[in-house]
């Protein structure tokens, strides 16, 4: 594990805390990571700690690395002194196994015990719903790429603080294979879209409680387009686009939007609105987690 923490802007107010701790869980390989980072990117875990401390400006963010052989990895006690658990995605696929897969589902059965909120994003959600008895598939309709289109959050997700702020209908970042097949019993579907029935969700799991959502709440741009330029050539030959100079064309669009996302001419090309293109809106699932599970969570304890 790896422990940081850094300045950012201030979104939560310090008079009720001091010096949250938080985990995040690096869901790739060490190859996959180092792949991401050829291309432009950054291991997932990197930009998910440096989303959190943004949040939490004056918290201390560890993380760990369950898929590389020998990880130091904490047990339920150490896990129990965390604050929040945050697991990133990952181009690993559950049903495949093996113990770089085994020793996530291990990690989070162990966080289960300990009743610190977890939040999980893409392979995050298909971890959680693994090791609290669910199941995961091969999506059918294939990949959903790029932009999550038309998310609808649910009867049940209108009320839930998870969307706070966020609009009924909107797009996410998304990169995904496989999707959710079964969930845990007793969860609740707090999103869905026609790509994949669960979109996110809610559930207890032994003394934890998860929320989990299948796009990626925690990506800019940037990162989107580093993810495009390591699938290249496969996307031409997947059919998203008719050839590579297209393809070409879209990544260069990503980096526009990063750097000019109020771009009135790309918004209107691609079809999102300000719940991709602002920052707080886009990450509002991520920032909704840490005011009402893990700052309460943490006042419960007596930490705060």
């Amino acid at each position: 594990m790896r422990d940081r923490a850094g300045p950012a802007t201030p979104t939560v107010p310090w008079s009720i805390m001091s010096a949250p701790r938080l985990l995040v869980v690096e869901g790739n390989v060490a190859e996959a990571r180092a792949r991401q980072i050829s291309f432009g990117g950054e291991a997932a875990s990197e930009g998910y700690a440096r989303l959190l401390r943004e949040i939490l400006p004056m918290g201390v963010v560890d993380i760990c690395y369950p898929a590389d052989p020998g990880a130091n990895l904490p047990d339920a006690g150490g896990l129990e002194g965390y604050d929040g658990i945050a697991i990133t995605g990952s181009s690993l696929n559950i049903y495949n196994g093996g113990p770089e897969i085994q020793n996530q589902i291990d990690l989070i059965r162990a966080a289960f015990t300990t009743g610190t909120p977890i939040f999980g994003s893409c392979w995050g959600l298909q971890l959680l719903t693994t090791a609290a008895g669910g199941s995961v598939r091969k999506n059918p309709r294939g990949r959903e790429l790029g932009f999550g289109r038309r998310i609808r959050v649910t009867e049940d997700g209108r009320d839930h603080g998870m969307f706070a702020g966020k609009p009924p209908v909107f797009e996410a970042m998304t990169v995904h294979l496989d999707e959710v097949e079964t969930l845990p019993e007793g969860a609740t579907l707090l999103a869905t879209n026609d790509h994949s029935q669960v979109q996110a969700v809610e559930f207890k799991a032994g003394q934890s409680n998860a929320w989990g959502v299948q796009y990626h709440p925690e990506y800019p741009f940037r990162e989107m387009a580093a993810i495009f330029r390591r699938l290249r050539p496969s996307l031409v030959a997947e059919g998203f686009f008719p050839d590579e100079e297209q393809e070409e064309a879209f990544i260069g669009d990503l980096e526009m939007l990063e750097r000019e996302p109020g771009h009135a001419g790309l918004r209107w090309k691609h079809g999102i609105n300000g719940a991709l293109i602002t920052k707080e809106l886009r990450t509002a699932e991520i920032r909704n987690w840490v005011a009402h599970q893990v700052l309460p969570e943490r006042s419960r304890r007596g930490r705060a």
